[in-house]
């Protein structure tokens, strides 16, 4: 799939940062380009791609401190230039465009729903958003700004790719390396997702292609991506097993969205060098997935790769009903209450220097 990714805020621009370097480094040429998006100069400076500042006379490059309905504010007033940075990099070959943010932050879950909508006005390609979750312990403005985020990016784009902070985040880890593990577990995920179809080494059986991904897709709503490897013998009749490893790895525990496996449609993707992979495994593996999923809208295909490991890629469509979704939906609200709450602490504390009562005292 030929795709241009459009970071906003910090995570988006880092995570658009990885995808764009990983599609480099193995040759794939699926992404077109990458551009980033901030209110924040500093969170700009150091990536090498193209970047641009919006907000200067509002926040003058400091960014917008968390306030997601200023990171909305701000994009739709700069949204004209915004635009046109990416009308020059959104050539007649790109098959879609992603947007990339994180959801607990201000200038990307505030400020990504408004360029998915604008971009849906002028573009005939599918408009996906690739969405983080913030972690359990990131506190409550960010939960509540996720919640909002990923209701409203849900609706705009043709499918939320969504992606749960903590799904990936190992213990004992400083903050920066965990994001940094993170970034890069993203951009093998779904760089590999983007280049399936795209540059392949040797020719497979049932080569997938960008059509898959795009129909699988096509519900809308809410989306997954779960991925595995396991080595690989030579002989393909002794890798029934490793792909059949692998796919359940992939959905049970190598998941964006852990326990997320209710689906509407899914696409199965084995890569691997193709005298490897056993057919049997991947109608078994096919058949075991429509099973799991309930849905009888499975699609599959190859990945060719040069490569001693067979690796699943399972991409789920339609997920809003999964657990882990509903799980945090909740979480969102009475994070959304909390914050409500202690917003009305603030008044009550506030009107005790209001009152006439203690001017006799100055």
């Amino acid at each position: 799939m030929k795709t241009v990714l459009v970071g906003v805020g910090q995570a988006g621009g880092k995570i658009a940062t990885a995808l764009s370097e990983f599609d480099a480094q193995m040759g794939f040429n699926s992404v077109i380009d990458a551009v980033a998006i901030n209110t924040a100069k500093t969170d700009l400076s150091s990536l090498p791609i193209e970047t641009v500042l919006i907000g200067q006379s509002q926040v003058s490059g400091h960014g917008v401190g968390g306030d997601n309905e200023l990171g909305a504010e701000v994009m739709q007033s700069d949204i004209q230039e915004v635009m046109g940075t990416l009308s020059s990099k959104i050539h007649a070959n790109a098959e879609s465009i992603v947007v990339i943010a994180g959801l607990g932050g201000g200038s990307g879950s505030g400020g990504a729903p408004v360029l998915v909508h604008e971009l849906k006005k002028v573009y005939d390609v599918p408009i996906y958003a690739l969405g983080v979750l913030p972690g359990k312990d990131e506190g409550t403005m960010y939960a509540v700004n996720a919640g909002r985020s990923l209701k409203t990016l849900a609706r705009e784009a043709d499918s939320l790719m969504l992606l749960d902070n903590d799904a990936w985040k190992a213990s004992g880890e400083s903050v920066s390396e965990g994001y940094n593990a993170i970034n890069k577990n993203i951009a093998r995920r779904f760089g590999l997702l983007f280049a399936a179809g795209e540059a392949t080494e040797g020719v497979g059986e049932s080569v997938v292609d960008t059509s898959e991904v795009i129909n699988t897709l096509r519900s809308g709503g809410i989306s997954a991506l779960g991925y595995a490897s396991s080595p690989a013998a030579e002989d393909p009749a002794e890798n029934i097993n490793v792909v059949m490893s692998a796919a359940r790895n992939a959905l049970l525990t190598g998941s964006s969205v852990p326990g997320a496996t209710d689906a509407d449609s899914a696409l199965l993707v084995i890569a691997g060098e193709p005298k490897r992979i056993s057919r049997k495994g991947v109608e078994k593996a096919r058949r075991w997935l429509e099973d799991e999923t309930g849905s009888m809208q499975v699609r599959g295909g190859d990945f060719p790769v040069k490569s001693d490991r067979i690796a699943a890629l399972i991409l789920l469509g339609g997920i809003e009903r999964s657990n882990r979704v509903n799980q945090f939906i909740e979480r969102a609200r009475q994070a959304a209450k909390e914050q409500k709450e202690e917003d009305k602490k603030k008044v009550d504390q506030k009107s005790l220097f209001q009152n006439d009562e203690l001017e006799n005292l100055f």
